[in-house]
């Protein structure tokens, strides 16, 4: 692989640069320099203590090859099989999926550096544990992880089943549907995963150097692992794992304590009528779980807020109102839980007010990303702008060390743009002439029209992501519901069509701002975009081949267990 010819001339400037500030390098700053603070290279503050590039100088920084380890996949594997429970267990309960970046970045360096201090202590430790390897553990965990989310294990996916589909009052659409299974699901899932991360690649450079995004997720995670990798950094991660630790026991404890208490569905202390029982029967009630608690605790204020009033608005006044008018607004015979009576009015007014605010959002980053793009353009062409009379030359910001350095080793091992064209255009081929087989009412010519579209509604995902930290992956999966079910029509299997495509856009778009934000980790810390990568590749595969058994066994073990 070799360097493209602007990004080869970066990083010649980028040597160039770094050289002429080391000579630059007033001598009088090392007495500074032992009191913690630091000089830039042109002789300004970078920051009130050591910059962070200034602490590792001394480290050599691996080549891509030896960042990826046995150690650190073995690590993965593990984390990301807890890791993937939990974004189960959230996507069928709260719904909400939490940042796991900085979970997985912390759980990854207690576990290596546990072990690495052993292998030391016996004398038999060879590859010490860098931050480039910390960080090809969580890009890897949450590559695997992720795809307990994109994969559909909690939507699409379960939506197909002939359980939901029987649910429907249409005999059409009763009759159409495609119940979960390992071996397909599996196929599915390889077919559709990868094709994000070559949709991206291309684009890690504008994103991360010309655009400077920000990525709150990954920069915290790349600040918590390069203060992990210092002496301080070690005792402060030691405790966390212990406080982490901690609440975990209390959490298991707590819900097998709950369980001596559970005979059926309701019963137990999830189902004890906290407020009276006037009040549960319109779902007013604590029913105690740790679940819930850590998702009120990890998501901002707002959210909590928004949930809180959504549910004194819907139980409290809208479903009580509504269901005074029965026998005019709905038939009077229709049970409970028909789409035709009470259900079908909380069902579409809460999916009616998500898309609103979807669709909203959506507009929102998009305007944002073309107005980013606009700037940004409309600044390149100023630069190039030669200076007239009175007129003042644009100025070139001054580049800090920290910049220079990292620059330089992100550009140093690029992924040619010919070699993620080429994997982008053969898993597409191979995706379109494989996905009609597995669902005959998803047309080829539906997925060809998907994956031209994919890159860019990839690369407006990565930029909102970027700018907001907020990843749209659900509105983009309800676009494809809409524009491919109703091009392929309800009476051609428009509902199983627009499901599998919705699956097809969320593994793409996801995967694509995972990994650009996993690409702004690695440059803060030194990572090779190729390490990131194939770390990506890698925890995509192990997601796609481990995470369907789990979910597999416990649908049927759920089943099992409702049995009369």
């Amino acid at each position: 692989m070799v360097l493209g010819k602007d990004e080869s001339e970066m990083a010649e400037r980028s040597d160039r640069s770094l050289s002429e500030d080391e000579n630059r390098m007033n001598p009088d700053s090392e007495a500074e320099k032992k009191k913690g603070g630091s000089r830039s290279r042109r002789g300004q503050d970078e920051s009130n203590g050591l910059s962070a590039e200034r602490i590792f100088e001394g480290q050599a920084v691996p080549s891509w090859g030896r960042q990826l380890t046995f150690r650190a996949f073995a690590v993965s594997f593990m984390l990301s099989i807890m890791f993937a429970f939990i974004v189960m267990k959230l996507n069928l309960t709260a719904g909400i999926i939490p940042s796991l970046n900085v979970s997985a970045g912390l759980l990854g360096f207690f576990f290596v550096k546990t072990w690495t201090k052993v292998l030391d202590k016996s004398g038999l430790l060879q590859v010490p544990f860098t931050r480039q390897e910390n960080t090809v553990i969580q890009t890897c965990v949450v590559a695997s992880s992720g795809i307990a989310f994109s994969g559909g294990f909690g939507s699409y996916l379960f939506a197909m089943s002939a359980r939901v589909a029987g649910q429907s009052t249409d005999p059409q659409s009763a009759h159409v549907f495609k119940n979960p299974s390992l071996a397909w699901m599996i196929g599915f899932l390889f077919v559709v995963s990868f094709l994000g991360l070559f949709a991206v690649v291309p684009l890690r450079k504008i994103m991360i150097i010309d655009f400077k995004l920000t990525y709150p997720s990954g920069t915290a995670t790349a600040h918590l692992i390069n203060s992990f990798h210092t002496p301080q950094g070690a005792k402060l991660a030691k405790k966390q794992v212990k406080a982490l630790g901690k609440f975990f026991s209390f959490s298991f404890l707590w819900g097998f304590f709950q369980w001596f208490y559970t005979a059926g569905d309701g019963c137990g202390f999830t189902n004890f009528p906290t407020l009276g029982l006037k009040a549960f029967q319109n779902r007013f009630y604590f029913d105690f779980s740790a679940t819930y608690v850590g998702v009120g605790m990890i998501c901002p204020y707002i959210i909590n807020i928004s949930v809180l009033l959504g549910g004194i608005l819907s139980w409290g006044l809208m479903w009580p109102l509504i269901e005074t008018r029965k026998g005019h607004w709905y038939p009077a015979e229709a049970s409970p839980t028909s789409m035709r009576g009470l259900q079908g009015y909380k069902v579409f007014i809460a999916i009616a007010t998500i898309l609103g605010d979807g669709l909203y959002n959506f507009f929102k980053v998009l305007g944002r990303t073309l107005s980013g793009l606009y700037h940004h353009l409309r600044d390149t062409e100023m630069s190039h702008v030669l200076p007239i009379a009175n007129g003042s030359s644009p100025e070139n910001p001054q580049v800090s060390y920290d910049d220079q350095r990292r620059t330089q080793l992100f550009l140093k091992d690029q992924i040619p743009t010919w070699f993620a064209v080429a994997g982008y255009v053969a898993i597409a081929a191979i995706s379109t002439a494989t996905l009609p087989h597995m669902f005959p009412q998803l047309k080829w010519y539906y997925i060809l029209v998907i994956y031209l579209f994919a890159p860019t509604l990839g690369f407006c995902n990565a930029y909102g992501c970027g700018l907001t930290d907020w990843s749209l992956v659900s509105t983009y999966g309800k676009l494809a519901i809409f524009v491919i079910g109703a091009w392929a029509g309800a009476s051609h299997g428009g509902i199983l069509a627009g499901l599998a495509a919705c699956g097809v856009m969320m593994n793409i778009v996801s995967t694509a701002s995972d990994l650009t934000q996993d690409f702004k980790t690695g440059y803060l810390t030194l990572a090779s975009p190729r390490s990131m990568f194939v770390s990506q590749v890698i925890g995509t595969a192990m997601g796609c081949a481990s995470l369907p058994c789990p979910n597999t066994a416990s649908c049927s073990a759920t089943v099992f267990l409702r049995l009369p």
